[in-house]
């Protein structure tokens, strides 16, 4: 008789830890998922919506616009996010735009990545998913995927590399062009 009443006690806990278990999982399926509201928590110093800088240096005169900005002081990095940058120069213009990028503090070094597209006032349009700008050297970089074009001509790389002291424009790796003429 004792083991009778062992087993009926022993499937009666059970049949509550059971029910327990289920009625939780119920409770909680049946809850709604409350998102955070208001702006996403990041460790910035500083953070700046719709920013714009202007600058003027050795005849050249660029402006920066970003929809938002993050300073982190302690990393010596600006976060921006939706980039247009413009840059004047005496007989050209060119605006560049992408997604995201950092600005190096200590270096004045440029990153723009994701559906980076450059044009200029000439007609010249390049398209890759990162561009770097290199102050010190004054070199504009990338090692993805490039695409440029121009009057017809198409020119798919790699990889690129411009020189801005000597003026010289590498277009790496595999490279293919397509050659029409304009207005075809």
């Amino acid at each position: 008789m004792k083991t009778h009443r062992l087993a009926a006690g022993i499937l009666g806990t059970v049949v509550v830890f059971v029910l327990l278990v289920a009625g939780t999982l119920i409770a909680k399926s049946r809850t709604a998922a409350v998102e955070p509201t208001g702006p996403a928590v990041s460790s910035a110093d500083l953070r700046i919506k719709d920013a714009q800088i202007e600058e003027e240096a050795g005849g050249v005169r660029w402006g920066l616009t970003a929809e938002q900005v993050l300073i982190f002081d302690a990393e010596g990095r600006t976060a921006l996010r939706r980039i247009s940058v413009k840059v004047f120069e005496h007989d050209r213009s060119w605006t560049i735009v992408g997604a995201e990028g950092d600005l190096f503090h200590a270096t004045r070094n440029i990153e723009i990545r994701n559906n980076v597209v450059v044009t200029s006032s000439d007609g010249l349009r390049l398209e890759t998913s990162v561009l770097r700008w290199q102050a010190a050297e004054r070199r504009l970089w990338t090692d993805a995927p490039v695409r440029l074009s121009r009057d017809g001509a198409i020119a798919h790389g790699t990889a690129l590399d411009v020189r801005m002291a000597d003026g010289s424009t590498i277009l790496a790796g595999r490279v293919r062009t397509i050659f029409n003429g304009p207005g075809q």
